[in-house]
């Protein structure tokens, strides 16, 4: 996905392995067409962490970064502001991720980058 968009805001985050086939269930088919529908979400993407090796120096490394988050959504915005519209408050209620997969969740990380 080109990011065409000033503004990408990471929401990251784990969850409870027992709950693992509903998150990703709720957070494909509910969540994220859910937020699509807010005003200023121009796209979202989600990733899953996974081992990383690369050449540093000249060297092949293993990097491990201890208590990063499973998964990360990517949501790219028109404006950071849209986080705190009516529209986005009502969204991120919606379906059964607040009951359901919100309280699963833990290690949460929330990040605005602005492009340079």
């Amino acid at each position: 996905m080109p990011i065409t968009s000033r503004y990408l805001f990471t929401a990251a985050m784990d969850v409870t392995p027992a709950k693992d086939a509903l998150f990703n269930e709720v957070y494909d088919t509910e969540h994220v067409p859910s937020l699509l529908q807010v005003p200023g979400v121009v796209a979202v993407a989600r990733f899953k962490r996974r081992e990383l090796e690369m050449f540093i120096g000249g060297e092949r490394k293993r990097i491990v970064i201890e208590g990063e988050p499973a998964y990360t959504a990517l949501y790219e915005l028109e404006s950071p502001e849209v986080l705190v519209t009516p529209a986005w408050a009502a969204a991120v209620e919606k379906g059964r991720w607040p009951a359901q997969v919100r309280p699963h969740t833990q290690n949460r990380r929330h990040v605005m980058w602005e492009r340079i």
